[in-house]
């Protein structure tokens, strides 16, 4: 059985950090292309990051320069790094397994988490 498991979320002060953390069980994380979203109250689920099994990342709308995607294939892991977190940036936040090289959509998607909850006060 298929498992991503978040953590990492929590409140944190505008300006601050944090690292979520997306731990997979039941596959191989580096045969996939990894992604993080976002969802606010009342509005889709955003792309935020992505990583491809080769290492490739991207990023999305406002977070280039401040989050930062990476995959720790030893430990089955991906982890998303947020500075200079803003009030804008609460949302829950999802990983999810692709098995497709460009991902982009959350159609795209196969794997999901459960989600975890960032709060950002300014």
């Amino acid at each position: 059985q298929v498992q991503l498991v978040e953590s990492g979320g929590g409140l944190v002060q505008a300006g601050g950090s944090l690292r979520l953390s997306c731990a997979a069980s039941g596959l191989t994380l580096s045969g996939y292309t990894m992604g993080w979203f976002r969802q606010a109250p009342g509005k889709e689920r955003d792309v935020v990051a992505t990583i491809t099994w080769s290492g490739s990342s991207t990023y999305f709308g406002d977070v280039k320069g401040r989050f930062t995607i990476s995959r720790d294939n030893a430990k089955n892991t991906v982890y998303l790094q947020m500075n200079n977190l803003k009030p804008e940036d609460t949302a829950v936040y999802y990983c999810a397994a692709s098995v497709r090289e460009i991902a982009r959509t959350p159609e795209s998607y196969n794997y999901w988490g459960q989600g975890t909850q960032v709060t950002v006060s300014s």
